[in-house]
């Protein structure tokens, strides 16, 4: 007799054509992990043997994900904010063991988040140098700071530092590509799976994040009159989730250790556009009229799906990771203010946005208030990595010679 998970993976094939157990993911399935996230408790001793754990614990689980039939992009450890607890001088000394982290993570082909390393509403330029020491000893290490949290609000110290942090980013890696693992965070819970914002609270944990821009654009694509646009994306993501919450759960408690949830955010890929999901929906360009009403419906099938979720579970709008979100930035179909006006009703905030290489720490850190501003004002989680782009200004064509990112315009900031 087939298990309850057999028959799931069977409506998700019924219904979207993928792939059965043991079958290559190909664009006939519309969905992968983008990432197995393990958070794990660190003190200022930076426990090596606990980090090796948690990398085990996702070997085997991406193992598990694959025998299913999944492809899994990355697997991640997030800790909790140990760095935001040391002072400078510990902070320094603590580059080592990060970097000895680093080659262990690195070496078994994941990637590693901190979490934020200023929590409290004060400034702090020490962390600007040692950022930047940071990106350029390790490979695989991201981090965040806190520009705004549910208990204290806009933290507009934080986000002076953040903004000066990012200036310096730009120049610490060719092609600015040091913010890319950096973010500034805006209440996101502990648990949240996606990098560069991710950290972790409590007991041992895994949480998920899923590429399914895809799905959002099958299901709009196969509208018919009269359709609930935001009943039919809720059903069919249930049918595509169930399967990959029953593996999660199976996984739970073989490994005795705490599922969070899925992180229903459709993040895309440069062959899986989320802008091309908005477009199936308006029937127009992205960024034009009817972009925010859509930006809605996905957003309310998002928070209403019959699965435990995690994170910020919002619509993901990556400039640099959609080449057709590139595109309509680069035919000046929205903006920059656009974007974050999109994330009032539904998105994570400013993800990957080209902006000029020259662009003034006072400048960001306006910008940065103004996310985490929308950030409490609505409840909800939000960040802002913004791509400096060396010796590039507004206008003007930035290409990066990286498999993740996509070419684009550079996009104006005020």
């Amino acid at each position: 007799m087939p298990s309850r998970r057999d028959i799931l993976w069977l409506f998700g094939v019924a219904a979207l054509g993928l792939p059965k157990n043991g079958e290559s993911v190909t664009m006939a399935n519309p969905v992968r992990v983008r990432t197995i996230t393990a958070g794990v408790e660190l003190t200022p001793a930076f426990e090596l043997d606990r980090v090796e754990r948690a990398v085990g614990f996702l070997t085997r689980s991406k193992a598990t994900f694959e025998a299913a039939g999944y492809e899994v992009q990355t697997i991640r450890v997030a800790t909790n904010p140990v760095i935001a607890s040391l002072s400078p001088a510990a902070r320094a000394k603590a580059l080592d063991q990060l970097r000895r982290i680093d080659e262990v993570v690195a070496a078994q082909g994941a990637i590693f988040n901190i979490g934020p390393v200023l929590t409290e509403n004060r400034a702090d330029d020490s962390l600007v140098e040692w950022s930047q020491e940071l990106v350029r000893a390790t490979q695989t290490i991201s981090f965040s700071t806190a520009i705004a949290t549910p208990d204290a609000g806009v933290m507009p110290n934080v986000a002076a530092t953040t903004s000066k942090i990012m200036v310096a980013l730009a120049r610490a890696l060719p092609d600015g590509l040091a913010n890319f693992r950096f973010a500034a965070a805006a209440n996101i819970p502990a648990g949240t799976p996606f990098f560069p914002v991710a950290w972790h609270q409590g007991a041992e944990s895994f949480a998920i994040g899923m590429e399914s821009a895809s799905v959002v654009e099958r299901a709009f694509a196969s509208l018919r009159e009269g359709d609930d646009a935001s009943e039919k994306l809720r059903n069919t993501l249930n049918e595509v989730l169930a399967p990959v919450e029953k593996l999660a759960a199976d996984i739970a408690q073989r490994e005795r250790r705490q599922y969070l949830g899925i992180d229903t955010s459709p993040a895309p890929a440069k062959d899986r556009s989320i802008a091309a999901a908005i477009e199936a929906l308006t029937h127009s360009p992205f960024g034009t009229g009817g972009t925010l009403e859509a930006c809605s419906i996905v957003t309310a099938a998002l928070k209403s799906v019959a699965i435990h979720t995690c994170g910020y579970s919002g619509l993901m709008l990556p400039v640099l990771e959609d080449p057709l979100l590139a595109q309509r930035a680069g035919e000046n179909r929205y903006g920059i203010r656009d974007v974050l006006l999109y994330s009032s009703v539904c998105g994570t905030g400013l993800d990957v946005v080209p902006i000029p290489g020259d662009t003034s720490a006072t400048s960001i850190a306006g910008l940065l208030r103004d996310v985490a501003s929308l950030a409490t004002r609505l409840r909800k989680p939000l960040s802002a990595r913004l791509f400096l782009v060396p010796d590039r200004k507004a206008g003007e064509m930035a290409r990066f010679d990286d498999p993740v990112l996509t070419d684009s315009v550079v996009m104006k900031l005020d």
